[in-house]
């Protein structure tokens, strides 16, 4: 596919501003797709739109966001049009400062915490894959990449109580996903140690 240069100043300005947000864009499609190789398919094809239509975004406005958007529509043509089914899911970043990093573990880790942290990784992994994919992508957006209520409003095309009622009862289905794991485990409430939590808005 033949794709016209940018102007050097806009092609400047979308390696700038476009270009670090790679990474992100890819993780929420990885989510949504739960296959590494079509998330990356689709993470390139929304980075060829938004080059292909950089002269329509507005300076000063959210990338991220508009970015995040292009990303959806793009997913949703290629693969809710095909009816492909998601196969499995990756998430390491689900922490409550919502900073990249994975569970905090304490200064001098032993090997039984080193595989406690990584059974509740899997153990967030399997949960967060069973949750409807409609509340995946709302608890994705708000608890993972840090978007606002109108943000995620806009990426989705919802009202932002929908929004809001999304992310309650993806939060709620997580959180009960994971309640026979902490039982089980010893950890939550259940020992005063908190599951990984998300973050409140």
């Amino acid at each position: 596919m033949t794709v016209k240069p940018l102007p050097k100043d806009l092609q400047k300005e979308f390696e700038e501003t476009a270009l670090p947000h790679v990474d992100a864009v890819y993780s929420y499609l990885l989510t949504m797709t739960q296959n590494p190789v079509d998330a990356e398919d689709v993470t390139q094809e929304t980075f060829l739109k938004a080059y292909k239509n950089f002269h329509k975004f507005t300076p000063g406005t959210n990338i991220k966001a508009w970015l995040f958007k292009i990303a959806k529509n793009t997913f949703i043509n290629k693969y809710r049009k095909d009816k492909k089914q998601p196969l499995f899911v990756n998430i390491t970043n689900f922490e409550e400062n919502d900073k990249e990093k994975e569970i905090e573990l304490p200064s001098e880790e032993t090997p039984e915490d080193r595989i406690i942290s990584e059974e509740i990784d899997k153990e967030i992994e399997k949960a967060f894959s069973r949750i409807p994919q409609i509340y995946r992508a709302v608890v994705t957006l708000a608890d993972i990449e840090g978007f606002s209520y109108k943000e995620i409003a806009d990426i989705l095309d919802i009202p932002i109580g929908t929004v809001m009622s999304r992310l309650y009862r993806g939060r709620k289905m997580l959180e009960n996903a994971l309640v026979e794991f902490s039982k089980k485990k010893g950890i939550g409430k259940y020992n005063n140690v908190p599951i990984p939590p998300t973050k409140k808005k």
